[in-house]
C-alpha cells in the first residue's frame, strides 16, 4: 500500500505545526483532524479548517486525500475557527428565551409596568391571542430542534450564539412589552382584523412545519446527503413549484399574520428585519442548489414566487 504524508502548516504564519506519516490513501479529512488533534489537543476537530491554499475554501470532512489535487507529499494550511458550540445548543438557547421573556411581560411581573399593575391581567382578547401564538411558535422551534432537524455543520462558532440572542430575545422583549402594556390599543378593524390576521398565522405556521419535514425526510439521519425538494402529497408543500425555501416563505408570513393580528410596529420591523435576513439565506441556498443540480426546476425563485 502506497502511504501518504501531510504536513500541516499555519494558514498565516507557514510555520510547520504537524507532520503525519504513513496515512492511508483512503484516510478523509475527519480523519485526519482527528490525527491532529492527537498533538495539538487544544484544537479539537470542529476548530479546524484544513485547506489546500492559505486563503482557498476549507475541506469537506468527508474529502478523501487521494482525491485530492495533491501528492503523496500532501501540504494542508490550518486555521483555527475558534471556540465552537453545537448548533442545537444555539437554537434551544435562543428559541427558550423568547418564550420565557414574552411571559415575563405577558403575566406583568413587577417593575415592568409600575406597582399598580404588577401581575394584573390585560382586558383585550386580542393581547392572550397573541400570547398564545407566540408561545407556540418558539415551543414548534424548540421541539422542531429536538425531534425534526437535521443539521448538516454540527457545530457553529461560539460568539454568534451572542449575536443570536441578542437579537431574538431583545425583539422578544420589545414586542412583549407593547402588546402587553396596560395602555396597548387593539387592532383598527377590531374582531375581523385578528380572525384574518389569525387565519394567516395558522395557515404559515402548519406550512412551516409542513416543509421542515419534508426536508428532513430527504436526509437520511447521520448523512450528509443533499437532494432537489419536491412537493410531495401534503398541500402546504406544493410551494416548492415555485420557490426554493418555502419554509422562510411560511415563516415571513407567520410574522406578517402576528404584526396584522396586533398592530404594532416592533412586530412590523422584527418581520421585516427577518425577511431580509431570510432572502439572503434562501438566495444563497437557492445558488448552491443550482450549482449542484443541473436540473434543478428552472421555475422556482428563492423565497418569493415570481418575483425574488
Amino acid at each position: 500500500v502506497l502511504f501518504f504524508e501531510v504536513e500541516i502548516l499555519d494558514a498565516k504564519t507557514r510555520e510547520k505545526l504537524c507532520f503525519l506519516d504513513k496515512v492511508e490513501p483512503h484516510a478523509t479529512i475527519a480523519e485526519i483532524k482527528n490525527l491532529f488533534t492527537k498533538s495539538h489537543p487544544q484544537w479539537y476537530p470542529a476548530r479546524q479548517s484544513l485547506r489546500l491554499d492559505p486563503k482557498g475554501k476549507s475541506l469537506k470532512d468527508e474529502d478523501v486525500l487521494q482525491k485530492l489535487p495533491v501528492g503523496t507529499t500532501a501540504t494542508l494550511y490550518f486555521r483555527d475557527l475558534g471556540a465552537q458550540i453545537s448548533w442545537v445548543t444555539v437554537f434551544l438557547t435562543e428559541y427558550a428565551g423568547p418564550l420565557f421573556i414574552y411571559l415575563l411581560f405577558y403575566f406583568r411581573v413587577p417593575f415592568i409596568y409600575g406597582h399598580k399593575y404588577d401581575f394584573t391581567s390585560s382586558r383585550h382578547t386580542v393581547v392572550h391571542l397573541a400570547c398564545i401564538c407566540h408561545s407556540f411558535h418558539y415551543v414548534k422551534r424548540l421541539l422542531e430542534t429536538l425531534f425534526v432537524h437535521r443539521f448538516s455543520h454540527g457545530t457553529m462558532p461560539l460568539r454568534n450564539i451572542f449575536k443570536n440572542c441578542t437579537y431574538y430575545w431583545g425583539f422578544a422583549a420589545w414586542m412583549a412589552y407593547y402588546i402587553n402594556h396596560p395602555l396597548y390599543t387593539p387592532p383598527t378593524y377590531g374582531a375581523q382584523q385578528v380572525k384574518l390576521a389569525l387565519a394567516i398565522f395558522v395557515i404559515c405556521q402548519l406550512g412551516n412545519f409542513s416543509i421542515h419535514m419534508a426536508l428532513r425526510d430527504l436526509r437520511p439521519a447521520g448523512s450528509k446527503t443533499r437532494k432537489i425538494p419536491y412537493p410531495t402529497k401534503n398541500p402546504f408543500t406544493w410551494l416548492f413549484l415555485l420557490v426554493s425555501c418555502p419554509n422562510y416563505t411560511y415563516e415571513v408570513g407567520s410574522w406578517i399574520g402576528f404584526a396584522i393580528m396586533t398592530q404594532c410596529l416592533p412586530v412590523a420591523l422584527f418581520s421585516l428585519v427577518g425577511f431580509i435576513q431570510m432572502t439572503i439565506w434562501a438566495k444563497g441556498k437557492h445558488r448552491s442548489y443550482l450549482k449542484e443540480f443541473r436540473d434543478y426546476p428552472p421555475l422556482r425563485m428563492p423565497i418569493i414566487p415570481f418575483l425574488l
